[in-house]
């Protein structure tokens, strides 16, 4: 494989300011470090914090980091990869809205040759947060599992839950999207925006759940769903919401739970592609060029985007 001289990338310059689309050298992967020729970069709500310095490290920074690719080259005390073959990376692998980028190798993920790679990027950060997690709460098949919110999280959550036999319910404000979410895969939908109280109502109607997800990032958004949990019930957040206030005494008197979960390291990403290809997961993405990262930057801000942005190399 030729490598260039330089390359492009989008860099934050200081905090809170635009993307720059900026020509750089390329220098050779380092010991253990693999240079990946990227094909495709998705596009994460995670972005705004590489973008204010949430994380530290300063400026400049490149944010991105869901990506597949091919290895262009490798470092010393790197085993197990060649060049061509086909890579991606996660949360683990970041700085990646480029057409290059570094990879360590305990952050690389095996990503199967043939899978569009536009539509698998995101199962990089997305896909293994919603697929991991609900997979980590050890709830009995054919029990109900709510999912709140329906965006990049959302869309994929719905999918996942059913095709691993849940009893599936999707929570979102727009009555609307009905046919849309049951095509999804969700056999029953609350409009959110009509309901009083959601925990209330997904109480009432349906029984409770054994598992809500959530994937909106607004602490009044989440705190009702408590009171739609069945006994022994868990709720996931999958947000960042910031401060959360909880009913505790609905907790101990019900035995529930409030849970987070880490998107998970690079096999969890193996497993999560392979769930998609062999279930049909529809990840459903709107393509931007490098060149137009800004626009997709504020897509996704926006919530326009349907349902995840990726930025694509050429």
């Amino acid at each position: 494989m030729t490598i260039p001289q330089t390359f492009k990338q989008a860099v934050f310059r200081s905090a809170g300011t635009s993307l720059v689309i900026e020509e750089v050298p390329l220098t050779p992967p380092g010991p253990n470090e693999i240079l990946v020729k990227v094909e495709a970069c998705g596009v994460c709500f995670s972005d705004v914090y590489a973008q204010n310095n949430v994380m530290g490290g300063g400026f400049p920074i490149v944010p991105g980091h869901e990506i597949i690719g091919h290895v262009a080259a490798i470092g010393d005390n790197v085993s197990g990869w060649t060049v061509g073959d086909r890579i991606g990376g996660g949360w683990h692998g970041g700085h990646d809205d480029a057409e290059y980028c570094l990879l360590n190798p305990e952050a690389a993920v095996r990503v199967p040759s043939h899978v569009p790679a536009a539509k698998y990027a995101p199962i990089l950060c997305a896909g293994v947060s919603v697929f991991n997690a609900i997979r980590q709460m050890n709830v009995p098949v054919g029990e109900t599992v709510a999912i709140q919110g329906l965006g990049g999280l959302g869309h994929l959550a719905i999918q996942y839950a059913n095709r691993m036999g849940y009893r599936v319910v999707a929570i979102s404000r727009d009555a609307t999207k009905e046919k849309f979410v049951r095509e999804l895969g969700a056999h029953e939908c609350i409009d959110s925006g009509k309901e009083e109280d959601i925990g209330v109502a997904l109480q009432e109607k349906l029984g409770g759940a054994s598992l809500v997800v959530s994937t909106a990032p607004t602490a009044e958004v989440i705190s009702p769903l408590l009171k739609g949990l069945g006994i022994l019930g868990k709720l996931l957040i999958l947000s960042v919401p910031g401060e959360l206030p909880i009913d505790t005494v609905t907790m101990l008197k019900y035995g529930l739970s409030v849970q987070v979960w880490p998107s998970g390291h690079a096999t969890d990403s193996e497993d999560a592609i392979a769930f998609t290809e062999l279930h049909e997961i529809n990840c459903m993405v709107e393509e931007f060029p490098l060149e137009k990262a800004n626009e997709a930057f504020e897509a996704m801000l926006k919530g326009s985007v349907r349902f995840r942005a990726v930025i694509t190399m050429e």
